[in-house]
């Protein structure tokens, strides 16, 4: 091919790119790093860059290594450097690629077999749990291996662990770090002995092949000449590590990433590294792509107002696509009202031509998928849960209506109230008024029991005295039913999380309140709101024409609307729409004594810390617990009081010796005193405060 023809080829490659991806595009040497906001088309120039290298025959394409994080990724890169003429390229995960290597060099290294790769690290775990004498259920055992899997990419060792543990305010369910660090321990015994090896030791295996034989690694590095990094911001340390060693002190590098999409620090990611890339690499060339081709201007409008002023504003998005609608933003009383009314725009919608598979509904956990499920199957409107089973399918939700189904059936409940069954069944598996203060699958369980325990309290009210336990099994059964139909062309329900790196024609942000987004146990911590303010902008953008953004007052119907929209939609919602009193919970929860920020729930519930105590009538608050005790007795059957926080916690109690509310609407307004229990226990509960004034 003459030199001529070569250069009206990369222009024909080159001529459908805007200018910001056509400069990426031309930057063929290292090192390179793109910023590239949401919608960018990022895929397209860093494809385009590696075709015009091998078009060009700068590069050859055997020796590029493009890594990525997810199969999906890989294989969508795969499938645009076939059809732009470079199908020799590797693209790849981290862990596919460094398996490859290992798998190779392994032999040759160590003149063993490979230790075989586990698909779960759950039955080792449950191992090491019971050499440690540690009970453990299924939800423990995943939030352990999540910890490790975390420890492990962040190169934090089982002797460490705890020691890093505290300092970096990490927690699992409610194990002491030392206890978690013995597990970690036992897990790698356990593991070594069976002869197998996990996900991340894939890439710390590999790391350390290169790092102890320079002839493996010199071969490597031969073999891979150019490099380029998608999601960068995504990338933990030991992932980092394993990219040093494959280039071996070069910087022919390309990395691309959205700082304002890192929503998984958690398990590990550092956007650092993408942040301070220029400072690394000396002489990198930094692009920004900024123009966006998925979103309308007015969706774009409210993300880039959304992160604009905060720590995580990154670039700001410039809409290419037509005017549109105006982005939704609605209040409603309860979380029913908010899915009824989200399910109605959504039959409206479809029939003015949108598909149901161009719609999703997101929301900040999976719990609060249930309401949604059951609004649209009230409807007929088809559905599909993205990276969670359905409400009714979750493990501890059908154990907890199996036990329900039994309790009626034995007859419980004759004899005292039903909703105190329902309690007791659910506080048998584990489940607290308060929810945990740490995230996971404990928190996870926490929420399905939680929601169980809200359908009860709408039901006995949408029901009244034709409410029991019979009646709301039923109920369970009925909506089981309904929500297990056959779906098809469906509109998606998913997580913030679950959603990056999708786009939907229409998108509704729901349960967008304060303690949900930002989600309570973030809210100790600055960087861990701004992960949450990510998660939200990550949620915006993924809508192309339609967005809307709710919020609810309450959780069932009936309850005091107490919750306020979330303080991040604070620039976004309309004069109108601002609410008088928006607390400012967004911040750090700080004590009232001595202003050092809060910790745990009840902490944050009483408003001082453990150092400062609540200062209450601690003569009255010795006779409410001797009241409660009794209650709970009274309660209970077969000789087995009720568990004492299911009348009130501790916290509550300690609230109302503080506040001594002297009438019902008084005491309603104490954390921890719903409608239910106003109408259960008001009349003793003020006896008792009268008694002591």
């Amino acid at each position: 091919m003459t030199t001529a023809s070569t250069a009206r080829g990369v222009e024909a490659l080159l001529a459908g790119l805007d200018p910001e991806q056509r400069q990426v595009a031309e930057t063929l040497r290292g090192p390179v790093r793109v910023l590239a906001g949401a919608g960018t088309g990022k895929t397209r120039a860093i494809t385009h860059r590696i075709a015009h290298g091998v078009h060009s025959g700068l590069y050859v394409p055997t020796e590029v290594l493009a890594v990525t994080f997810t199969t999906r990724a890989a294989g969508e890169l795969r499938q645009r450097l076939r059809q732009l003429g470079a199908p020799g390229v590797q693209a790849r995960t981290f862990h596919s690629a460094a398996l490859r290597q290992l798998r190779y060099f392994w032999p040759h290294v160590h003149g063993t077999e490979l230790p075989q790769l586990t698909e779960s690290k759950l039955g080792m775990i449950a191992g090491a749990c019971r050499r440690l004498g540690l009970a453990a259920d299924q939800a423990l055992l995943r939030d352990l291996a999540s910890e490790i899997e975390w420890a492990k990419v962040s190169n934090v060792g089982a002797d460490d662990y705890a020691r890093v543990a505290q300092q970096r305010g990490r927690s699992v369910a409610d194990q002491a770090p030392d206890v978690v660090g013995k597990v970690f321990a036992a897990y790698e015994e356990v593991k070594r002995e069976q002869g197998r090896m996990d996900m991340e030791d894939v890439l710390l295996l590999t790391a350390g092949v290169l790092a102890s034989d320079e002839r493996v690694a010199a071969q490597v590095r031969r073999q891979y000449k150019w490099f380029v990094v998608d999601e960068f911001q995504d990338v933990s340390p030991l992932q980092s590590a394993l990219l040093d060693l494959w280039l071996g002190g070069r910087d022919e590098l390309c990395v691309v990433g959205d700082p304002a999409q890192t929503i998984y620090s958690f398990a590990g990611a550092q956007s650092s590294y993408l942040l301070d890339f220029p400072q690394r690499y000396e002489g990198t060339t930094s692009i920004e792509l900024v123009r966006n081709y998925r979103s309308t201007p007015q969706v774009v409008e409210a993300a880039n107002k959304l992160l604009a002023g905060t720590p995580s504003a990154g670039v700001e998005l410039r809409s290419q696509q037509a005017a549109g609608s105006a982005v939704g933003y609605g209040g409603h009383p309860d979380e029913v009202a908010e899915a009824a009314q989200v399910a109605d725009q959504i039959l409206r919608l479809h029939r003015r031509g949108t598909a149901y598979g161009e719609m999703a509904v997101l929301f900040r956990i999976n719990a609060q998928s249930e309401t949604f499920e059951d609004a649209l199957a009230d409807r007929g409107i088809p559905y599909v849960l993205r990276g969670a089973a359905r409400f009714f399918d979750r493990p501890e939700v059908r154990e907890a209506v199996t036990r329900l189904r039994g309790a009626a059936r034995s007859g419980q409940g004759a004899d005292e109230p039903w909703l105190t069954v329902v309690r007791s069944v659910l506080g048998g598996m584990g489940w607290t008024e308060e929810a945990p203060s740490v995230r996971g699958q404990v928190r996870d369980r926490w929420e399905s029991w939680q929601a169980l325990a809200n359908q009860a309290e709408e039901f006995a009210e949408e029901q009244g005295i034709e409410a029991s336990l019979n009646g709301f099994v039923d109920e369970l059964d009925r909506r089981a039913t309904e929500q297990h139909a056959p779906t098809a062309d469906g509109v998606t329900l998913a997580t913030f999380h679950a959603a990056k790196g999708l786009e939907w024609d229409a998108v509704f942000c729901c349960g967008v309140q304060d303690g949900t987004l930002p989600i309570t146990y973030a809210q100790a911590d600055p960087a861990g709101i701004e992960e949450e303010r990510r998660l939200l902008y990550v949620g915006m953008t993924r809508a192309r024409t339609d967005l809307s953004i709710s919020w609810a007052a309450a959780r069932n119907p009936g309850q005091a609307p107490r919750r306020q929209p979330s303080p991040f939609l604070r620039p976004l919602l309309p004069e109108s729409q601002q609410p008088e009193r928006l607390r400012s919970r967004a911040r750090v929860a700080r004590c009232r004594e001595c202003h050092q920020p809060l910790t745990t729930p009840a902490e944050k519930k009483r408003g001082r810390c453990a150092e400062h105590p609540v200062r209450y009538d601690e003569a009255l608050f010795d006779r409410l617990k001797a009241w409660r005790l009794e209650t709970a007795r009274e309660a209970g059957e077969d000789g087995k009081p009720l568990p004492a926080y299911v009348v009130f916690t501790d916290a509550t109690l300690e609230l109302i010796a503080e506040h001594k509310p002297a009438d019902a609407g008084a005491l309603g307004r104490i954390n921890g005193v719903g409608p239910n229990k106003l109408e259960r226990y008001g009349e003793a509960v003020l006896g008792l405060v009268a008694e002591n004034l």
